[in-house]
């Protein structure tokens, strides 16, 4: 019992020394947000057009942050639980791999807009919280708004939403996925993403994990 106790004090600890490690939410959408941007700055080929280096660049360094799995669930909505474990895979891999080419899109449009991070006051007990961005270009008098929702998770903190001037991404899809699946069942609006990501690129993306 005495070998048992230190074991799980051992681990306990481990524990406690991975929250005290984690990147803050605030840090974590800042800092990713300023390193990609440096890159982009840098970069010859991306400031020339290159789309899939740049989608490359965004599928290293910007979706690692997000959780692909909740996001998915909560833009499918009602309908998840009704999905078999390969649909779920399917609908999360696809959904990663849009999301990929809209970031790709965004940042194929960057010029030089300033990106400023609004610092939170995080509790030890918060493990949901937004993190409030605004992207402003010079000569627009208005600033555009960006809120990261995150959730904690043993591996870090995770986006799952991204509201853009007060509009949801996960709540927008759902919509667009309800009328897909009543038209054409869950098999349907795969098929509809599939396709629809096949349209933009050619390019092979990572397979996301429903897991």
């Amino acid at each position: 019992m005495s070998m048992f106790l230190k074991v799980v004090a051992g681990w306990l600890m481990l524990l406690g020394v991975a929250q005290a490690d984690m990147v803050a939410p605030d840090v974590l959408v800042r800092d990713t947000a300023q390193d990609v941007v440096r890159i982009i700055k840098q970069d010859a080929d991306i400031k020339a057009g290159d789309q899939q280096k740049l989608l490359a660049l965004v599928d290293a360094k910007i979706l690692p942050n997000f959780d692909f799995v909740r996001m998915t669930q909560l833009a499918v909505g009602m309908y998840w639980k009704q999905a078999s474990d390969a649909q779920k895979q399917a609908l999360v891999t696809e959904f990663r791999n849009l999301l990929v080419r809209t970031y790709t899109k965004a940042f194929m449009a960057y010029r030089d807009q300033k990106i400023d991070v609004a610092p939170i006051k995080l509790a030890p007990e918060d493990d949901e919280v937004t993190v409030k961005m605004r992207i402003i270009k010079s000569g627009v008098p208005q600033a555009t708004s960006v809120d990261y929702q995150l959730k904690k998770r043993q591996s870090g903190w995770k986006v799952f939403d991204v509201v853009i001037e007060g509009v949801s991404m996960v709540t927008s899809y759902r919509g667009t996925f309800a009328s897909e699946i009543n038209k054409s069942g869950i098999d349907g609006l795969i098929k509809t993403l599939m396709d629809s990501n096949a349209k933009a690129s050619t390019t092979s993306l990572r397979k996301a994990d429903a897991k």
